[in-house]
């Protein structure tokens, strides 16, 4: 019965892997409703800045802050790459890799250069394996995003847009849809364009104020713009996490029940394995007494 206990090592095997793929299972999809929640704590305050800015942007046509002005000639962009810092999240980070790929290739044949800053390990190694240029970087992030470790590497891209070093920088996420659906991104963050400025009539409406500028105009909007920028990578590293803890869940779920289905053939195999192992035995004392006799 050498077989039949290779076959009982491997149930026991599979079924403590079980274990495991379900404990994870179950601590993912709590962690999930806790940053779908945090996601959608975080989308007022980004939709009111955004009205906002487009409005004091509209209200001072006299002053132009660099984020929205396009930039040219530098032959240099920037690009900031949101990933994970674990794995068992399915094809999450393949996915917005393979689509941070596709971008890459597109400016690496306009003659483009590049500068990232990586937001999670997963990114930073694929990040140094295709020897890309990595500036800055923010690692162990945990399952709560902290602005103020994400506005360090980040304003290293922003102050050079400003600065007129970069053409473009551009926000590589994995956008939330729902708990079974989440979608790689690769979004303009640099140049605010007028469609991420636009409002609607009711907007323009209820966000229609006169402003009194202190000290000026130019030095509120100048922050007022930055906060706006950070809010955008902040909202995108919040839907990122949101969708890792779904991607992980649905993974793990995806794990245990597969490990449902190997437990139970290798069941089958042992039942059969060990009937054949009686019915040899049988066979044998039957002959033997046959013999006997």
């Amino acid at each position: 019965m050498a077989a039949g206990k290779e076959i009982r090592g491997k149930i026991k095997s599979v079924e403590n892997t079980k274990k495991i793929t379900k404990a994870m299972e179950m601590v993912a999809a709590s962690k999930m409703r806790k940053a779908q929640e945090r996601m959608r704590a975080a989308r007022p305050y980004a939709d009111k800045i955004r009205n906002i800015t487009a409005n004091l942007s509209r209200a001072t046509p006299e002053y132009r802050h660099p984020f929205v002005v396009k930039n040219s000639g530098t032959g240099v962009v920037g690009m900031i790459v949101v990933t994970t810092d674990k794995g068992l999240c399915g094809g999450m980070n393949t996915n917005v890799l393979r689509a941070v790929t596709t971008k890459l290739r597109e400016l690496d044949g306009a003659g483009v250069k590049i500068q990232a800053v990586a937001i999670g390990n997963k990114g930073l190694g694929f990040l140094n394996r295709i020897g890309a240029k990595v500036v800055s970087q923010a690692t162990q992030l945990g399952d709560t995003p902290h602005l103020d470790k994400l506005i360090g590497p980040v304003k290293v891209l922003l102050d050079q847009y400003a600065e007129g070093k970069l053409d473009a920088v551009y926000f590589c996420y994995t956008r939330f849809i729902n708990t079974m659906k989440q979608e790689p991104q690769v979004e303009q963050l640099l140049p605010l364009s007028d469609e991420r400025l636009a409002q609607s009539a009711d907007e323009q409406k209820s966000h229609g104020w006169d402003y009194i500028y202190e000290p000026d105009a130019p030095s509120v909007i100048d922050n007022l713009m930055v906060r706006y920028a950070e809010a955008l990578v902040y909202q995108g590293v919040a839907e990122n996490m949101a969708s890792e803890q779904s991607a992980r869940m649905v993974a793990m779920k995806a794990a245990t029940d597969n490990a449902g289905n190997l437990i139970a053939e290798l069941k089958l195999v042992y039942n059969k394995t060990r009937q054949a192992g009686i019915t040899k035995e049988l066979s044998e004392i039957v002959g033997g007494a046959a013999a006997v006799g």
